[in-house]
């Protein structure tokens, strides 16, 4: 695995697997307060909503609430663009809404790669949670999480 530096956050980097882009695994270490992070990475690889599809945002309520957070309680990515205090960029713990063909996705921000995309955990990815990067251009908006 190749390290590279995390732009915009000191001591923080992301390790990214050598394997194809959409696929490989980024994990980002180092920058130890943010909660709704840990809690996110705690459901790599499963799907703790137990739902078939469009569970990006049912799994980011889920990780508010079980870090001590209320949720916006909807289904819908694009709820989140107006919840808690809106960032003008990726920050850990950070929110980041985004468009897509027929909806939207929602995951939470865990570290910036050499590129500065986002790196995101997200639930419905590959109907699993996954830790990879984004393309920042897809990102509409940038929420810290409200208690």
């Amino acid at each position: 695995m190749a390290q590279t530096r995390a732009r915009g956050f000191a001591d923080t980097y992301a390790s990214l697997g050598s394997s194809d882009a959409r696929s490989r695994t980024a994990i980002a270490a180092g920058f130890g307060s943010s909660n709704v992070v840990s809690e996110a990475r705690r459901y790599i690889g499963g799907n703790p909503t137990s739902r078939g599809s469009l569970w990006c945002a049912r799994f980011m309520n889920m990780v508010l609430e079980r870090s001590g957070h209320r949720g916006t309680g909807s289904d819908l990515a694009r709820s989140f663009a107006g919840y808690g205090q809106r960032v003008s960029g990726p920050q850990i713990g950070a929110i980041a809404v985004m468009g897509r063909r027929g909806g939207g996705h929602v995951g939470i921000v865990s570290g910036i790669d050499a590129n500065g995309n986002p790196i995101l955990v997200s639930g419905n990815y590959h109907n699993r949670v996954v830790e990879a990067p984004y393309p920042r251009g897809r990102i509409y908006a940038y929420v810290m999480p409200t208690s």
